[in-house]
């Protein structure tokens, strides 16, 4: 009887031991796995709203930059209308900012949380691409987007590049003139597939540590 009940208490404490695991680990990775979410529903978006014959579209791509540091753009859009930097933002709840504040601000019934205004985050990336094919492109021609997921609401007037859910394609096609020959666009897709780093936890890690140092500084 004994030994029945300590097979019952210690297959118990096997099972809390487990969830206990998976919670912490759920936690560690709930921002990785939002960010990822919100990655995917861009390239969904693509594939039902754009033209696959005129657009590429190039997913979570870490660049190094000037300071021998790193950026990570989640997408670039490449066609013969425009390059477009796409910064994607899975946030819930009310968000507030314009164009000048160095922090927008996501409001959850009564708490308010801060974050950096994507467009100066995006602002970067672009920047970094820019740098990158500058033998190449015309740095005009490269666009920079925020994209918004739908479980949001923007409570205060957004710029013309910031948008919520599918809404951004429908500015993409705003660009209709072909503004980079086939060959060239070929050019740039080889040249940042050829700069990207490896897609890895290493390359994840070191962009993480990057941040921090310059969080730090």
């Amino acid at each position: 009887m004994i030994a029945q009940i300590f097979a019952l208490l210690s297959s118990t404490f096997w099972w809390i031991l487990l969830l206990f695991i998976a919670v912490v680990l759920f936690k560690a990775f709930k921002p990785f796995l939002k960010g990822k979410m919100g990655e995917f529903a861009v390239a969904t978006h693509v594939k039902l709203y754009l033209d696959q014959d005129s657009y590429t579209l190039l997913n979570d791509c870490t660049l190094p930059d000037e300071q021998n540091q790193t950026t990570q753009i989640d997408h670039i859009l490449l066609s013969s209308f425009g390059i477009f930097v796409i910064e994607t933002k899975n946030y819930k709840g009310w968000i507030f900012g314009n164009q000048h504040q160095k922090t927008w601000t996501q409001k959850i019934y009564k708490k308010s949380f801060k974050f950096q205004n994507p467009l100066y985050q995006n602002y970067k990336h672009q920047k970094v691409l820019e740098d990158i094919l500058s033998d190449i492109v015309e740095p005009q021609f490269i666009h920079s987007l925020i994209v918004f997921m739908p479980d949001c609401e923007f409570k205060t007037q957004m710029p013309q590049n910031v948008f919520r859910g599918a809404a951004w394609t429908d500015y993409v096609k705003t660009f209709q003139e072909v503004m980079i020959p086939p060959m060239k666009l070929k050019r740039i897709q080889l040249r940042i597939e050829k700069e990207v780093l490896e897609k890895s936890w290493k390359t994840n890690r070191q962009h993480v540590e990057n941040l921090k140092l310059k969080h730090s500084e």
